[in-house]
């Protein structure tokens, strides 16, 4: 029977993944600074969950330390140096505009053909998804798609919802392309290269079955027309903003990537190979934005201002975010025939289900460029020593951000969100694996299996269907991928049956995503935070009411082409 500390320490875990899920503001006021509001979300829900289990005694140091360190060979430290690793050097290789350019080459193939051009871009971002990870073309492919069809006056969500299936589908190739999978190749010792070995095919068999569930439900010609109206070319080298930096990030990404796999087959922690190459791209960022400071060559779309020696006595100006931005959209604007076309406001999708909804909350520490410019500091008569600290600090950022204006673009996109919440999400498993429920869970897998172990395609089904479920009740996918990590390990399955219960689990875990809440996965609430900064309002129930044939299609034929896999290798 379970403990009270154990049956506390589950409730506790439950409630901190019901605040990732829905977000709860709680306004406070505090003395001298007034009134403010803490939000329970996923990087404070966690932490405070933490908190209460070791004041109740429900977990303890060893717990935690467990949680930081790793156990049964997963390391959690090891995972977010990697991940972080890989992201800057994907990043930073898009601040460059290589992927809107290869999105401006892509349009100028699909013409005005509608549905060759909705293929062409889903192709594309499904190859560049399955190289740089999901995040970076979340970052630019989003903000590109609102602008091209707001031009082209479409509907979004047709082109935003495919965009958003092919990145998160693609992930599930590369052991990298997501922190699930660096979690299950640890969790279950398969070698990095026997990763992609194993879900290649399954990764095609979603891919195609999703493109043909999307043109199932957006069959419809308002989503996706028919014609296009299109009167030249776009010019591809106009928003190559940094075409060195371009060759250089993409030489360093694809070297350490190959050098990962090769060394994967002996043994070698992979975070070892991806941070000196991720130091290497830090170093070349600096010193290419310095010399092209110092010799006034054209930064990011943007000459530097030249500065006189007084220029150091009085504030900078604010460096302008948007010119990627501008570049799209002047070009666009020429391409389309369209008599006028503003920037974009905010819009709903009225043929959706529910239009009026709008998201309630966004990935903590993703703000507007545009905002983040408009209330830069300035002096206040309260604490005056205090805001003159804050506007000299702010003032010292923006020349720094003028100087170096890569490693300050890249900064403010890397997921520093994941941090807290994954070593949270690793010492809450242990907290659960510490009060036996792990074990609980894991005696459950086997009753339902049949008490037959050795048959694989139970598990299979089971873990697939579970992880799909839990990416959307755990707290995103990472969270659902420890649980379930965890659970199949300790169930003590024969060798076969859990490498097939690993690759079920990578399966569901990239597929999860594309799924009905947006907190699956953190890749879903920076969709939304980036839709809503560029007036974009897609609701909860929308959302989910587009994704639903698409993950079903794709969990059917994926789990079917693991258990095909199974067979073949028995």
């Amino acid at each position: 029977m379970p403990s009270g500390f154990s049956i506390a320490t589950l409730v506790i875990f439950i409630l901190s993944i019901s605040f990732v899920i829905h977000p709860l503001p709680i306004p406070i006021r505090l003395p001298y600074i007034g009134h403010k509001r803490i939000v329970l979300n996923l990087t404070t829900a966690p932490i405070l969950a933490i908190a209460i289990l070791w004041a109740a005694q429900c977990l303890g140091p060893t717990q935690i330390r467990d949680g930081i360190v790793g156990t049964d060979g997963v390391k959690p430290y090891n995972i977010l140096i990697l991940f972080f690793s890989l992201a800057y050097m994907a990043i930073t290789l898009d601040i460059t505009g290589i992927l809107q350019a290869a999105a401006f080459w892509v349009s100028n193939k699909g013409g005005s053909n509608g549905w060759k051009l909705y293929l062409y871009f889903y192709l594309m971002l499904t190859v560049i998804s399955v190289v740089l990870g999901n995040d970076p073309v979340i970052l630019s492919g989003t903000a590109f798609l609102v602008y091209y069809t707001k031009v082209a006056e479409l509907n979004p969500t047709s082109w935003l919802i495919s965009e958003f299936a092919a990145a998160n589908t693609a992930s599930m190739v590369l052991f990298v392309g997501n922190p699930t999978n660096v979690v299950i190749c640890q969790g279950f010792r398969i070698n990095d290269a026997a990763f992609t070995a194993y879900t290649i095919l399954p990764f095609l068999a979603c891919n195609v079955a999703c493109f043909v569930a999307l043109g199932i439900q957006f069959r419809d010609p308002k989503y996706v027309p028919r014609r296009l109206n299109n009167s030249a070319d776009l010019d591809v080298r106009s928003v190559l903003l940094d075409p060195k930096g371009a060759i250089v990030g993409s030489a360093l990404l694809g070297s350490c990537l190959v050098v990962i796999i090769i060394v994967s087959f002996f043994g070698v922690d992979v975070w070892e190979i991806s941070l000196p190459f991720a130091v290497a791209k830090f170093i070349f960022d600096l010193a290419w934005d310095h010399y092209r400071f110092t010799h006034n060559i054209p930064m990011l779309g943007h000459a530097p201002r030249q500065r006189s020696s007084g220029d150091h006595d009085r504030p900078a100006a604010p460096e302008t975010t948007n010119n990627e931005e501008d570049f799209v959209l002047q070009e666009l604007k020429r391409r389309m025939t369209v008599p006028h076309v503003a920037d974009p406001e905010p819009t709903q999708d009225r043929n959706s289900p529910t239009a009026n909804e709008q998201p309630t909350s966004t990935l903590p520490g993703t703000s507007s460029p545009k905002s983040a410019t408009r209330n830069s500091p300035s002096p206040d008569p309260s604490f005056p020593l205090f805001k003159s600290l804050r506007f000299k600090l702010a003032n010292k950022r923006t020349r720094l951000a003028a100087h170096f204006p890569t490693f300050f673009t890249a900064l403010p996109r890397l997921p520093f969100a994941l941090v807290p919440f994954a070593f949270s999400q690793f010492i809450l498993i242990e907290a659960l694996t510490h009060q036996g429920w792990i074990d609980i869970f894991a005696s459950w897998l086997r009753h339902a299996t049949h008490r037959n172990p050795a048959n694989p395609f139970p598990t299979i089904w089971i873990i697939g269907v579970l992880g799909i479920i839990l990416c959307n009740l755990s707290g995103t996918n990472i969270g659902a991928t420890i649980l379930l990590t965890k659970v199949v390990r300790a169930s003590i399955l024969p060798p076969h049956t859990q490498r097939a219960a690993a690759i079920s689990l990578a399966v569901a875990s990239n597929i999860g995503a594309v799924s009905f809440t947006f907190s699956a996965s953190l890749a879903g609430l920076l969709w939304r935070a980036i839709l809503k900064q560029k007036g974009i309002f897609i609701g909860q129930k929308t959302f989910a009411f587009w994704n639903t044939l698409p993950l079903v299609v794709m969990g059917a034929v994926g789990l079917g082409v693991v258990c095909a896999e199974m067979a073949i290798l028995r």
